[in-house]
């Protein structure tokens, strides 16, 4: 039986059993979801978007939904390291509310599961899931197969002072999950939402995870994917981002973890004078291979959009960045910047980088570039002149050149977290502690 047949047959065994099996409008979609990703199967290089990212090795293994789950409760507490938030906490795809604290929360901001709020309010969910044809292959299989996952709602002029974050443990060995996350943010509210993915050492999971965002008019939200899944994990991730007139959505992309991981984002301004900013640090060491997609639609007038990526390859890690900005007709005072730049440690280790302008407006500033180096050989030499050793010398570089992409982060203990998670991929990185 191939891996597609395998997911397939997963699916009839367990369609009676999955979240909102009463709901016929999510009964209908999962049929067409798992009839699309059987038709077209996983992604291939053969396609365009996977021209530089193979699923073979994930083909190969074997999952998983109903994997023996672990104790997480010390790796869990020991995360939380007494951070003030909303925490949410899932064990290979499972609400654990003994893990979880929510805590005191504002009149008019909902935090919890997404089983609850179909429970709860059934057609806010519907408006806010999305479809079988979002995205890849790999979307649809999550449409067809996810249980649960995280929701957030934020009504009219809510601010939500602490950010909610989103624990997502990969515990059990071949253990395959398919979150499901929907955040929205109503006119003029404000909120942070982090989700941390992390696994246990050794194991082989596979993570499919899909976040759905509504950013309503004059609403600010912002978004904080840490990934830090074990080494042998595949972790695949589609997040689809819908503003308003003058929303504000930040994402940023943490990405140090898995053997596979992709990343996939979308965000498409509905409204005039839309901002957004999607920010990315991502370090792929050993034969780890790290692939970030984005495309921002510029439909409506006078919108902005920043981009900036860095990524740090090593070893044999490989790197592929494909960014698409489509300015469409009448999209007028457009003003967008892209960028990605990659820095290579080792002879073997590698990058593909492809930012793209389509443009079909005028009156618009837009630019786009990319750059690949390595460690400056002069700046290495000064900080040894001063007393470093060459390991801590390059890591001081190396922190130097993420510190940019982790600085664009708000949340002073979110940048902090991220900062750690950088630092403890790097030998000797005590010495990193005085530049955090």
């Amino acid at each position: 039986m191939s891996s597609v047949q395998s997911w397939v047959a997963d699916f009839s065994a367990r369609r009676q059993q999955l979240l909102g099996a009463d709901h016929s409008w999510l009964a209908v979609m999962r049929q067409r979801a798992i009839d699309r990703f059987a038709a077209e199967g996983w992604p291939t290089p053969k396609q365009e978007d996977w021209r530089h990212t193979s699923l073979a090795l994930l083909e190969q293994a074997n999952f998983s939904t109903q994997a023996e789950s672990q104790d997480v409760s010390a790796q869990v507490h020991a995360l939380k390291a007494g951070e003030q938030a909303h925490w949410l906490v899932f064990v290979d795809g499972r609400y654990q509310p003994s893990l979880s604290e929510v805590g005191a929360l504002p009149a008019g901001a909902q935090v919890g599961t997404l089983a609850d709020a179909l429970a709860r309010d059934a057609d806010l969910v519907q408006q806010a899931f999305g479809s079988e044809t979002d995205g890849n292959s790999t979307a649809a299989l999550n449409v067809a197969l996810a249980e649960d996952g995280a929701f957030v709602h934020l009504s009219r002029g809510v601010a939500l002072e602490q950010p909610v974050h989103v624990v997502f443990v990969a515990s059990g060995e071949g253990a395959a999950v398919f979150p499901r996350n929907v955040y929205i943010a109503e006119a003029g509210s404000h909120g942070r939402v982090v989700e941390h993915y992390v696994g246990r050492d050794g194991n082989v999971t596979l993570t499919n995870t899909v976040t759905r965002v509504q950013v309503a008019a004059d609403a600010n939200l912002s978004h904080v994917r840490l990934q830090q899944e074990a080494p042998q994990a595949f972790h695949l991730a589609d997040v689809h981002v819908e503003q308003e007139g003058k929303s504000y959505f930040a994402s940023h992309s943490i990405s140090l973890g898995a053997r596979i991981a992709r990343h996939d984002i979308a965000t498409r301004f509905d409204g005039e004078r839309a901002e957004s900013l999607l920010n990315g640090v991502y370090f792929a060491n050993g034969q780890r291979h790290v692939d970030h997609h984005t495309l921002i639609g510029h439909a409506q007038p006078n919108c902005v959009s920043n981009e900036h990526y860095r990524g740090i390859l090593a070893d044999r890690g490989r790197g592929v960045f494909r960014g698409r900005i489509l300015v469409a007709p009448g999209a007028d005072g457009t003003d967008a910047i892209q960028r990605n730049d990659s820095l290579l440690l080792s002879k073997l280790a590698r990058t593909d980088s492809r930012p793209e302008l389509e443009i079909y407006a005028e009156d618009v500033r837009c630019t786009h570039g990319a750059t690949v180096g390595q460690l400056s050989e002069d700046s290495l030499f000064y900080l040894m002149a001063r007393g470093l050793d060459e390991t801590h010398a390059r890591n001081v570089l190396i922190y130097a050149f993420v510190l940019e992409g982790l600085a664009r982060i708000e949340s002073e203990p979110v940048r902090n977290r991220a900062s750690k998670a950088v630092r403890a991929l790097m030998p000797g990185a005590d010495i990193l502690e005085e530049l955090a």
